[in-house]
Order: structure tokens, then C-alpha cells, then sequence
């Protein structure tokens, strides 16, 4: 996609954009490595975040670590950051786990679980729930450390060029939805395509896709959805909070020294929380320019709709779970943290949330 559509529709594409720290004047013996990332050059909120983070950690490791920040295609393709990573062709990569599902199912669960985790909850699991020990031990087998580094927050559902209204407009409906969300909605005989996102608005206006999923309002503005696409859906019951993180090399991990590990892990929960914050104001601004100047109004799928899919979605999660030991050991340990998070966010924010409407 041409970089010019993600800055242009009154500047939203880069809010955000210019944010990250001053850098940090060269010092001699400076280690410097290179991160990889899934995302077009300044994509707004996912391109933005990885340069962010990288320019933090140079910063507050006084310059001691300095990180090139390569977007997608440059050095390796948007799916294929991981292998490179892997095999210490690139330091570190930017981008979702769920892209990493043809090694194990259990990456998904990193990323995103339809009717899964919130941001919140996302963040509890891995940092009080166990989450990223088991992380550790599934990402190793692939020389790799993961780290939580963005969340997009609540997603939406999706842009179609058709309307939803039952469960048969599913039949042959080519979407873009990567995930476990986009394998139950292959059960409902849609059609799936794996497309990175600087490929999304092409295919929809060419037909080659009927709908995609990206992520939201900011994201979905930027790239100029609305121009190719008549209907938009919510919620997004596939991704209630986006996690993205950095993976090292982990050779290169293990050379830091444990300062460095330190200082690397505190920034990227640090902008886990930034990022997630930054979503959130801009997605509410962004759905309201989509509202007032283009005309967008958002379609809620049907209550009936939202309970197959969760039905469907239970199962194939349940199947995934089940693929070998560390994926069941990684998928109890999930479902605890959802079912805890559920009944304590029934009773706390739900509640208020109620009350507040009223």
C-alpha cells in the first residue's frame, strides 16, 4: 500500500508519528542491532510503536544499544521476521505471535483469543499470571525471547462488502482475519486470506476480498477503509486486545548484560502501556471523523450471530488446546486467566461501566 494513503485523511495517519525520544549521541563501542517488523514504513500505532520502543531502549540504556528499525519487505517479509530472527539474520522482530501459528497453534494465544483476553487482562496473565514463563519456554524452542510490547486495545469486527444479517453471509465470504477468529469463521464456510496489511486495501477494491479485519478506527482511517469497503462491523470478538511484541534473538538476549535485559523489559512494558493509551484517544477520535466526514456508521453483528461464533470459537480453541503438551499447558493456564478475569471484570468494571450509562 502506497505510504501516502496511511498519512493523509486530515493528518490522522501521523499523530503519534512524531513522539519518540531525541536520539542519543553515538558513544564508542555502541552495540548496534537491527529490528525487523511486520508493518509499512510510519504505519501508524504498530510502525510508530516499534520505532518508539527502539529509540527508548537507546535511551535508556544511555546509548549502549542502538536499534535500526527495517519495516516490512526491507529486509524480511511481514510473515517471515520470526524465521528471520530465528536464525540470527536480524536481531529482533516487531509483529504479532499469531503470525507464527504454522509452528505452533500456541502462539495465538500471545496475540489474541476470540472472546479471549482484554488489553488488561492480556497484560495480568503475562506479568502475574505465569503467561510469560510459558511464553518463554514455547518462543525458546525457536531461539527466541518474547516480550509484551503494544496493544491495540479493543479492535472492530471488520470491513464488508456485503451485509452480515445470518449466519449463511458467512458462506464464501473471503476475508482477511488472521487468528483462531478467522478459523471459525472458516467453519461458517468463509474463505480465508492471510494478507499483511499493506496489501488489504488493494484486494478489496480489486474483489479479491469481500472483508478484511485490521485493527481499528486510527489504523482503519489511516489506510482508507471506508473508500473500499460499504459496511463496518463490531465488535471484534477475534482480537478484544491486540498483543504485539519484540522477540530477540535469543543468543543476543543472552549476551545483554542483566542490566540490559532489565532496562529492555521495564521499556517494552512501558510501551505496552503508551501504546495501549495512544489507541485508545485515537480510535475514539478517529471513529468520530469516521462518523462526521465520511459518513461511516457502525453495524453491531446480531446477538444470534455473536453466540454461534463464540460456540464455534469455544470449539476450535478447545481443539488447538488440545494439538500437544505445551499448548494444553499454555491453553489451562489461559482459560484460568479468563475465567478469573471475567468474573472479577463482572463485578468491577462491567458494573460501573453499567452504572455510568445510566
Amino acid at each position: 500500500m502506497d505510504r501516502r494513503r496511511f498519512m493523509q485523511t486530515t493528518g490522522i495517519g501521523v499523530l503519534g508519528a512524531g513522539v519518540l525520544t531525541a536520539a542519543t549521541p553515538a558513544r564508542a563501542g555502541a552495540r548496534k542491532l537491527s529490528m525487523v517488523t511486520s508493518w509499512p514504513a510510519g504505519f501508524p500505532g504498530l510502525g510508530t510503536s516499534a520505532s518508539r520502543v527502539a529509540s527508548r531502549i537507546e535511551a535508556a540504556t544511555g546509548g549502549e544499544i542502538r536499534i535500526q528499525v527495517h519495516s516490512a519487505g526491507e529486509v524480511a517479509g511481514p510473515f517471515e521476521v520470526f524465521a528471520a530472527v530465528s536464525a540470527g539474520k536480524a536481531d529482533l522482530y516487531h509483529s504479532a505471535e499469531y503470525y507464527q501459528q504454522s509452528h505452533s497453534p500456541a502462539y495465538n494465544f500471545f496475540t489474541a483469543i476470540p472472546f479471549g483476553l482484554t488489553a488488561d487482562e492480556m497484560a495480568g496473565w503475562l506479568l502475574q499470571g505465569g503467561g510469560q514463563a510459558l511464553w518463554d519456554e514455547l518462543a525458546a524452542s525457536r531461539n527466541i525471547k518474547p516480550l509484551m510490547c503494544t496493544n491495540t486495545g479493543a479492535q472492530m469486527g471488520g470491513w464488508y462488502n456485503r451485509e452480515i444479517r445470518n449466519l449463511d453471509d458467512f458462506s464464501g465470504l473471503k476475508i482477511r482475519m488472521p487468528g483462531l477468529g478467522g478459523e471459525a469463521l472458516g467453519k461458517l464456510g468463509a474463505v480465508l486470506r492471510n494478507l499483511p496489511g499493506g496489501e488489504i486495501y488493494d484486494a478489496l477494491q480489486d474483489g479479491s476480498l469481500d472483508a478484511a479485519e485490521w485493527v481499528g478506527p486510527w489504523n482503519d482511517l489511516a489506510a482508507g477503509m471506508q473508500e473500499v469497503a460499504k459496511h463496518y462491523y463490531y465488535p471484534a470478538f477475534h482480537e478484544p486486545g491486540g498483543n504485539l511484541s519484540l522477540g530477540f534473538n535469543l543468543d543476543v538476549w543472552n549476551s545483554f548484560t542483566e542490566l540490559q535485559r532489565t532496562i529492555i523489559t521495564e521499556v517494552a512494558t512501558a510501551e505496552y502501556t503508551r501504546s495501549l493509551a495512544e489507541f485508545n484517544v485515537r480510535n475514539a477520535l478517529s471513529l468520530k471523523i469516521l462518523r462526521d466526514e465520511h459518513g461511516v456508521v457502525p453495524e453491531p453483528f446480531s446477538n444470534d450471530i455473536l453466540a454461534e461464533i463464540k460456540k464455534i470459537s469455544a470449539a476450535v480453541v478447545a481443539e488447538v488446546g488440545a494439538s500437544d503438551a505445551i499448548t494444553t499447558k499454555i491453553y489451562t493456564s489461559f482459560r484460568t486467566a479468563r475465567e478469573r478475569a471475567m468474573y472479577w471484570g463482572q463485578v468491577g468494571e462491567e458494573a460501573f461501566d453499567n452504572a455510568r450509562r445510566l
